[in-house]
């Protein structure tokens, strides 16, 4: 993305709090210009506390003069950070909903390579605009005011001291011109990248170390850990040295004591010179540092903007993702029949992975998808519940193209079990009721006794009211249970199993072969099987082979034919025979 629509797409992010950001910056400004009357009020007063005769009223003057700015100071800048605050507050509310509103109209399938970006987009890049919004406005409004207003009151004093006073923040404007070369902006950029790998290896350290450590494994995840540890750290310990020269020689040359001391060596020297009245000293040893001072500022905001900019750009990138097409006029369907027509799909790279799949799935029947790895079964199990849409074809529910039902009327139609169940931070209740928010606790017991889990909830320390992911540990069979009688309790007709039972431990998959059973029953049925004997019942077999339809028919009939199904299935029984004799 280029610079300028960089800036474009940050500036769309911030409209909504622009007129509170702009009613701020005045109030700073406002702040910054009365800040600077104590100042002058003290080198006011000096000349006239060493004046042989006190002045009492201009003494008085400047002293309430002084207070009174000091005063209104604090509350210009209370009130403006109080708006910036609030502004900023708002705008992660309303960004993360409007992520979230535009996530839940993308393509299911789009969250399979693209989970990281959206859980970055809605935790890390929202909360990363924090300083460009609450901080950065009133920092760089103080940057430009203080220095211009104190340059006009420092004229009005000494030129020569004024141009003493104006070297450093001059000498540091110049060392911080490099951030704004394309070579300190890729480097940004790299970091915040290296950053985000460090993040997600971190994250799949975190979700996997107890499914490895199941293995024996655990020092494979932890090697690997390590080392995108050591790469981040080799590539940070670079980027240290050679940018980190630059943050120190600002910070030096913005130091309070520095421009103190230039002020006073090059006061003495001016004094002495005959050039400077020793009282003129006061206002540049007060004005003098809070010259400085505010363009520091400048390099960290430099920074907030260069990271507020790539986070805008991340958050841009996951709101410009294409969402998925709803009808204007959404189709009820007549009937259960599910019907694949010619059906292909191609990834978006132009990977082509089904080719005109002809399938029909009668109501109340079972048909299960076998195959290599590879040859297209979860993909095509997928599109029916419309993760994404086919690329050519159709397949329609009771004669109604899945692209005519908006969302709602689908879901209303398909259920599906999936090997990773995902629960939602909440209730046990809120979860089994996802699908059907108005069931009564009584129909989820019933779905929950179905899918043999009932006895599990009922034990937790709230029961049906326990709140997941608060310390409450769960098996993956029973994660697959919930999910089952999740979908029990949805009513969907038709059903979509894909690998429902590849990962779960064998206590519980007798159990979970129960409550599939109860599940299928009456319903229309799409299974994806791995293990062949455990659909020898199945009403259709349909064998897929590199993302074409060979075969289809029944067990036996298929066997018979001695094509691939045939072939798997041979396979399978010898590997089941050397497993027993190993065991044996």
């Amino acid at each position: 993305m280029t610079p300028v629509a960089e800036r474009q797409g940050l500036c769309d992010l911030l409209h909504p709090v622009r007129g509170r950001l702009l009613a701020a910056m005045l109030l700073q400004a406002l702040a910054a210009l009365v800040g600077l009357l104590p100042f002058i009020a003290v080198a006011e007063l000096a000349p006239l506390l060493l004046a042989g005769e006190l002045d009492a009223q201009r003494a008085q003057f400047w002293l309430l003069a002084g207070a009174a700015a000091l005063l209104l100071r604090l509350l210009g800048l209370a009130a403006a950070l109080q708006i910036t605050h609030l502004a900023d507050s708002d705008l992660q509310r309303q960004l993360r909903q409007r992520i979230a509103a535009h996530l839940a109209r993308v393509p299911l399938a789009w969250f399979g390579q693209q989970r990281e970006t959206a859980e970055r987009a809605l935790l890390d890049d929202v909360g990363a605009l924090h300083q460009l919004v609450a901080h950065l406005p009133n920092n760089l409004v103080a940057a430009l005011v203080v220095p211009l207003a104190s340059l006009v009151y420092l004229l009005t004093v000494s030129l020569p001291m004024t141009l003493v006073v104006l070297l450093p923040p001059l000498l540091a404007l110049w060392r911080l011109r490099v951030m704004r070369t394309p070579a300190y902006q890729a480097e940004r950029q790299r970091l915040g990248a290296a950053l985000g790998d460090l993040s997600t290896a971190t994250l799949n350290f975190v979700q996997s170390i107890a499914m490895v450590k199941s293995f024996g494994r655990a020092e494979r995840v932890q090697a690997d850990f390590v080392s995108a540890v050591q790469v981040f750290g080799r590539f940070f310990s670079q980027w240290v040295e050679r940018w980190a020269g630059l943050g120190a020689s600002v910070e030096v040359l913005l130091s309070p004591l520095l421009v103190l001391a230039l002020v006073l060596v090059a006061g003495v020297a001016l004094t002495a010179a005959g050039w400077l009245h020793p009282v003129q000293l006061l206002p540049f040893a007060l004005l003098g540092p809070a010259l400085a001072a505010p363009v520091a500022a400048l390099g960290h905001g430099a920074d907030s903007l260069v990271q507020g900019r790539a986070a805008a750009q991340r958050i841009s990138t996951v709101l410009s993702t294409p969402v998925q097409a709803q009808p204007a006029f959404s189709r009820e369907p007549e009937g259960h029949q599910v019907i694949f027509d010619e059906v292909a799909f191609s990834y978006p790279d132009g990977t082509q992975v089904l080719h005109g799949i002809d399938l029909c799935l009668q109501p109340g029947t079972l048909t299960a998808l076998v195959g290599d790895s590879g040859a297209g079964k979860s993909t095509l199990a997928t599109l029916l519940a419309r993760f994404a849409d086919v690329s050519a074809g159709a397949i329609r529910i009771g004669g109604v193209d899945l692209r005519d039902m908006d969302s709602a009327t689908l879901y209303r139609q398909v259920a599906f079990v999936f090997q990773d169940v995902r629960l939602l931070r909440s209730s046990v209740l809120d979860n089994l009721r996802l699908g059907r928010p108005e069931a009564t606790l009584a129909e989820v017991e019933e779905a929950a006794r179905a899918a043999q889990i009932h006895s599990r909830i009922t034990a937790l320390p709230q029961g049906y009211h326990t709140q997941l992911g608060s310390g409450v540990q769960l098996s993956g069979g029973e994660v697959q249970r919930l999910g089952i009688a999740r979908a029990m309790l949805s009513q969907a007709p038709i059903l979509v199993l894909d690998e429902a039972t590849a990962a779960s431990d064998p206590e519980s998959e007798a159990a979970i072969q129960q409550a599939l059973s109860r599940l299928a029953a009456g319903r229309t049925v799409l299974v994806i099987a791995h293990r062949l004997s455990s659909i020898q019942d199945a009403d259709q077999i349909a064998v897929l082979q590199a993302g074409q339809l060979v075969e289809c028919g029944r067990h036996q009939a298929l066997l018979e034919q001695q094509g691939v199904y045939a072939g798997l299935w041979a396979a399978q029984q010898f590997c089941a025979v050397e497993t027993a004799g190993e065991q044996a």
